[in-house]
């Protein structure tokens, strides 16, 4: 049986999934996606009061038998091409809020990337701001 979202719950599974790469959620992490739909015009329209069952439907998706894969694919059945470049820009600002990029963070964006049929110019330009906007002295 697929599961189907919509957009907003694709984009929000994308951040928990990213979240939730490297087994810790961390507070930085989970407040940087409550900001992110709080503030963002793409999650205007969205309740935000449907954040943490979503986030649960998330993680309830992702401890299934084919976990990622069934999330990498319900994302991307779910955004138009036009939200493809939001989703990896949202994953890469929710691994950077804690200021530390593991390994399985950086397989997932590598998944996503893939996935999404993300070009290499549009990712290194997502991935050079949001080190701009994370980096410290």
């Amino acid at each position: 049986m697929t599961v189907q979202i919509s957009h907003h719950e694709a984009l929000i599974y994308t951040m928990v999934t990213i979240s939730a790469a490297d087994r810790s959620m961390t507070d930085a992490e989970m407040q940087k996606i409550g900001e992110l739909v709080q503030t963002l015009p793409v999650f205007y329209d969205f309740d935000a009061e449907r954040l943490v069952p979503v986030a649960e439907a998330c993680g309830a998706m992702l401890n299934a038998d084919d976990g990622l894969d069934g999330v990498l694919d319900v994302v991307a059945d779910a955004l138009p091409a036009k939200l493809h470049d939001t989703a990896y820009a949202l994953a890469v600002d929710v691994a950077a809020a804690d200021l530390h990029v593991e390994q399985e963070e950086l397989r997932f964006l590598q998944m996503l990337r893939d996935r999404l049929d993300l070009d290499k110019l549009t990712v290194a330009a997502i991935e050079c701001g949001a080190r701009a906007r994370h980096r410290t002295l």
